[in-house]
């Protein structure tokens, strides 16, 4: 009963929220309940539960939201590893990568000869282009 209060709360906040500019300035919302507040975050629509405590108003994420902040720290925490690692691994004047395979380095090497030799033609012709263009010289008026 004390949750459904609470989404009923939730829910007439959303309806109540309209896209004027006015109330785009206050972006949390708060509607009491039987047993304190929720808080209604209007820009994402996310909703906390709160409590009035030694005069203070203490908040807590909903278990679904917790959840998923915990899972977002883990996976940063873990990106966080992986990059100081790689750091080290650099700083140490390591490689962070294997080198490529035999396979791999000849692949490359014939693309590699494949250019040159396509490179080489075109300057070949040009060469040829150039030589049949040149202007025959004057002839001798003597």
């Amino acid at each position: 009963m004390r949750h459904g209060t609470m989404l009923a709360a939730a829910a007439l906040t959303v309806l109540s929220v309209s896209p004027s500019p006015a109330q785009e300035v206050e972006r949390y919302r708060l509607e009491r309940t039987d047993d304190g507040y929720v808080r209604l975050d209007t820009k994402t629509g996310r909703t906390t539960l709160c409590q009035e405590r030694s005069g203070q108003l203490v908040c807590k994420m909903a278990v679904e939201e917790r959840t998923a902040f915990e899972s977002q720290i883990d996976d940063l925490e873990a990106r966080v590893e992986a990059l100081e690692d790689r750091l080290a691994t650099l700083k140490a004047g390591g490689r962070s990568e294997e080198l490529p395979s035999e396979e791999e380095f000849e692949q490359t090497l014939g693309y590699m000869e494949r250019f040159f030799r396509r490179f080489m033609g075109i300057v070949e012709e040009f060469d040829r282009e150039e030589k049949t263009i040149q202007p025959e010289p004057p002839a001798d008026r003597t």
